[in-house]
């Protein structure tokens, strides 16, 4: 789990509704359902006329990733490939096949059975930067239909402020009728930019940074298990490797 996607979200729904609730009439002047219904229903069927069953149901995953997703570390990464390139440079090729069940990251594990099969490395290589182009492309559409959300959430928001000034404006010799108008036309704005701002923007924003530092340990993963079908040594692996790490970060590789 990402704690700081966690602590970021509650954090922010903690202190937007405390601050509502310390005001006179507490949160419940804030919860209003014909404007729950513009922002949240709006923004639904506009993603739905927009795309696709399995693209909606793609959004749902991408957006997990970046609450539940933990991305490996890439000095640990650099050990394992080490580590295997010793099996390798040892036993042979085919030794490496006992380690696979060790392996929970299905990339990695690929390009060992890749490794394993007697592929050449240039037949490696293609496979894997297919393999991870293709999950950065999945997680870039992910991060544009969060955007899309972030934007259409404040239109709608606009939308439901016209509809509550239509109702205001046409109930005018009824002051009764004045209040619910005006909460329509105010609070539509409101959810409209608290689903941006706090919830689809920093996903967005999140799942780019998590999409870029995945794109960088698939690009070390596929250097290292190229270098293992080659027949570089550990060291000469290890001195390839370190390029991918910060510079204070690389003193903990070991030989």
């Amino acid at each position: 789990m990402d704690i700081t996607t966690v602590i970021g979200l509650l954090l922010g729904v903690l202190l937007l509704g405390g601050s509502m609730a310390s005001g006179n009439g507490g949160i419940g002047l804030f919860i209003d359902v014909p404007s729950i219904m513009i922002v949240g229903g709006g923004t639904v069927a506009v993603m739905l006329i927009n795309y696709p069953a399995g693209d909606i149901k793609l959004l749902l995953a991408v957006s997990m990733r970046t609450l539940f997703f933990k991305l490996g570390n890439a000095t640990d990464e650099i050990q394992r490939v080490i580590e295997y390139a010793t099996l390798a440079r040892k036993e042979g090729l085919l030794a490496l096949e006992s380690k696979l069940r060790e392996v929970d990251d299905k990339f990695f594990a690929k390009g060992i059975q890749l490794v394993i099969d007697g592929f050449p490395s240039e037949t490696v290589r293609d496979i894997m930067e297919l393999e991870a182009n293709w999950q950065l492309q999945r997680h870039s559409a992910g991060k544009k239909m969060l955007d899309q959300v972030a934007a259409y959430g404040p239109a709608f928001g606009m939308i439901g402020t016209l509809v509550g000034l239509v109702q205001m404006l046409a109930n005018l010799s009824d002051p009764s009728q004045i209040g619910g108008g005006m909460a329509v036309a105010l609070l539509t704005t409101l959810y409209g930019a608290l689903l941006a701002n706090l919830f689809c923007m920093p996903m967005a924003a999140k799942l780019d940074v998590r999409a870029k530092e995945e794109a960088l340990l698939r690009s070390l993963m596929i250097e290292g298990i190229v270098a293992i079908q080659s027949g570089d040594g550990p060291q000469l692996i290890k001195e390839k490797l370190k390029t991918f790490v910060a510079p204070k970060a690389r003193e903990k590789i070991g030989a």
